[in-house]
This record gives C-alpha cells, structure tokens and sequence, in this order.
C-alpha cells in the first residue's frame, strides 16, 4: 500500500486537575493488521519548564524518527500470513503440488510456522524477523534443516499470494553460523549408506525374520536388491509394474511413482529427470535381475504392481521399514536408516565404478551434478585403501620390502 500524506500535528496546551498546563500533540498511528488508524497522544513536557519553541522541536524530532513522513513509509497491510496460509491451502497447493508435496509443506505450516507467524502482517516478514525466529527455533533445538525447510515452506506461501509471485526475502541472507554449516556438510556427508555386500546381507537376513511368511519376506528381500543395484527411490521402487522391466535388455523403466503419503497412490515422478531407463548390465544389476526374474511369476498380468500389498494395491515403504528392513538392520548390527541408504550406496558404487558422470546422472535420475556428488558423501576407508591397493599396491609391497631388508 501507498504512503499516507505527511503530518504536522499542532502543538497544544493542556490542564491537568491540579492547575498544572503541559504541551502536548496528537497524531495519527497506522495499526499493523487493520485499515483503520488509531490516534495517539504525546506529552512533551510542562509548560513551566520548556518553552513553546522547544515543544516544537521536540514534537518534530518524534514524528521523524516515527518516519511517518517519509518517502518510504507505507501503510500496514491488513493481510497477515494467515491470509497467505487460507489463500495457499485452498487455491495454489490443490492446482500446483502433488498430493506428497502439499502434504510434507502442510506439516511444516502446521507444527513450526502456524504458532508463531499467524497473526503477523505481510509487510513484518523480511528477513530480519525471520533471522529472529530461526535463531529461537535453533535454541528450541530445532535442527537448521528443518528450519531450511520450513522458511521454503514460507516462501511458496507467500510468493503464492503475491502479485509479483516474489517471496519477501531471501534465504542467502539466514545468518547461520559457520560452526553449523560446517557441522551441517560433515553431517550430510556421513549419512548412511549401505553397499552392495551390505545390501545383500541385509536381504539374507530378512529372508530368515521368522515373524514373517515366505512370500512376504522374499518379496522384501528382492526389493532391497532391486533399490541397492538401481538406485530407485523408493517411490518409484514400489510403483514399478511387471511390465516395466524388460529382462532381455536388463533394463527398468521408470515413468510413475507412488505418493507415499497419500496410501502409496500411483501418479507422475518427481521431476522430469525422474522418467528414465535404468541399465542393469554391472554384476549387481545382473543378479538383482535374477531375483526379480525368480519373483515375478510368469504370466502374471503386466499391468500388476512388482511390489503389492496383500490385496493387490500399493506397498507402503513404512511397511518394509517396520516388518523387515529395521529387524535385519538390527540382526547385523548396521546402522539404522531407511531405503534412501540402498540409493546412496548405488550412487556411490558407480562413482567409484568410474561410470561418465553424465549417464551417471541420468540413471540416477539427478536433476544437476551437484546432486550426484552430494549422494556420494564421505567415502569409506575399506573403498580408500581398496583403490590404493588397485593403483599403487606392487609399489607399496617394494618399499615395504626395502624396509624390511634395510631393518635386517
């Protein structure tokens, strides 16, 4: 909104009940969340102890620093974020998101922005309010990702309800400490990854789980050999028909993925990059082929999902996780974490496979390079000394001979 027209308040004489007169001035307040400005009222002082010349001054130096007169000031908006929440939920995230997208954004509205922004005006979300509220959520032990996330969140609503489609601010200005960004990278780099041996260990064990029946556990076994040697998300794992894999080529397509948080309902992938063909011609790919081979019945209906529930609908991957992957982690004693931890361990192979980043990327289904280098992470010391032994190993072997015979 537009500024108002300056003010110049008079300075007036007023009596208090005591006979005593003191100057005093009014002036007009606009109230943050309302069109309708409220009237102030400022005393300067008694009349006895200042003259009339210094009331005005001083009434001037107040309406300055107010800067209700200048070039820059503008007017409240009575729209506050919860008016950009109302307008986001009902009209924008039904149009432009997927069910998965809305629903992850609205949890974020919900248990971190909702409480505190609500009431605020538009105009009061810059980045130095922001700034403010992140450095409280991280003292409430907030991590700063969730804290990333949630101002994306913020962003989306508000750039949705503006006319220019712009957020208010930007989040290159979140005054993060350097200590937690570096914590951050270590962190992002370490994340859990299982390798191919790893990976199939974890589904040797899952198929002896006696809490489960024989087809359900060899159907968890073949689904974490599949995510471990085609890095699929687990998205687009369980949304892979029969009629997606085509055997004599060695190939998965992947052109569908299953919205996890909408009862595992089948629609579009992610992105664009997303839709690929995946090439199972390494060792790994081979023999996650065979398994698929030996699972998938012949004759079975080509338009039937690989990975089913009982009744023939979308497998959850919380489901997996419950049943079987989190009880054969625990069996072996590895780190505990989710199917993504397949998808990095396949990414990472075939960066030490030495695959053209390239087709790299594209099997992976990354939409930048960067992408794929972040998937690799801190690679681990038994893969460091396994390329020294390959590269240098009848060097080391000589020196250390040399050694010995020096010693002797």
């Amino acid at each position: 909104m537009s500024r108002r027209k300056g003010q110049n308040p008079k300075v007036r004489v007023g009596k208090r009940a005591d006979g005593t007169k003191y100057y005093f001035f009014q002036y007009w307040l606009d109230v943050p969340g309302r069109e309708e400005r409220r009237r102030e009222t400022e005393v300067i002082g008694l009349v006895s102890h200042i003259t009339r010349s210094e009331a005005e001054r001083k009434k001037l130096d107040f309406i300055t620093k107010l800067e209700l007169n200048s070039d820059d000031y503008r007017i409240p908006s009575s729209r506050t974020f919860a008016d950009a929440v109302k307008h986001y939920r009902e009209v924008f995230a039904p149009r432009m998101h997927r069910g998965s997208t809305f629903s992850v954004r609205d949890g974020l509205l919900k248990n971190h922005i909702e409480p505190d922004w609500n009431d605020v005006p538009i105009e009061h979300v810059n980045i130095d309010s922001v700034n403010e509220w992140a450095w409280k959520k991280r003292q409430a032990g907030v991590s700063w990702g969730t804290i990333k996330d949630a101002l994306r969140t913020m962003q989306r609503v508000l750039s949705a309800f503006s006319k220019d489609g712009k957020p208010p601010f930007s989040q290159a200005g979140l005054a993060i400490p350097e200590r937690d960004k570096l914590q951050m990278t270590i962190a992002s780099r370490r994340k859990v990854s299982y390798s191919w041996a790893e990976a199939q260990q974890i589904a040797e064990q899952v198929r002896k789980l006696d809490g489960l029946g024989p087809a359900r556990r060899e159907q968890y076994a073949t689904a974490i050999l599949v995510a471990a040697s085609a890095g699929l998300r687990s998205s687009e794992l369980l949304a892979l028909k029969v009629d997606d894999i085509d055997f004599r080529a060695s190939t998965i397509r992947v052109d569908e993925s299953s919205d996890q948080r909408n009862a595992g309902k089948i629609g579009p992938c992610k992105n664009a990059t997303a839709y690929r063909t995946v090439l199972l011609r390494d060792p790994e790919g081979q023999r996650a082929l065979r398994e698929l081979r030996r699972f998938v019945s012949n004759g079975t209906n080509p338009e039937v999902l690989v990975f089913h529930s009982k009744r023939g609908g979308p497998l959850l991957e919380t489901t997996i996780l419950n049943q079987g992957l989190y009880q054969a982690l625990g069996a072996l004693g590895l780190k505990k974490a989710g199917m993504h931890a397949l998808r990095r361990g396949c990414n990472r192979r075939w960066e030490l496979a030495g695959i053209n980043p390239a087709i790299h990327r594209q099997q992976m289904g990354h939409t930048s390079a960067a992408m794929t280098a972040l998937y690799t992470g801190e690679i681990p010391l038994e893969h460091v000394q396994a390329e020294f032994s390959s590269k240098i190993g009848n060097e080391i072997v000589v020196l250390e001979n040399m050694e010995n015979e020096a010693i002797a």
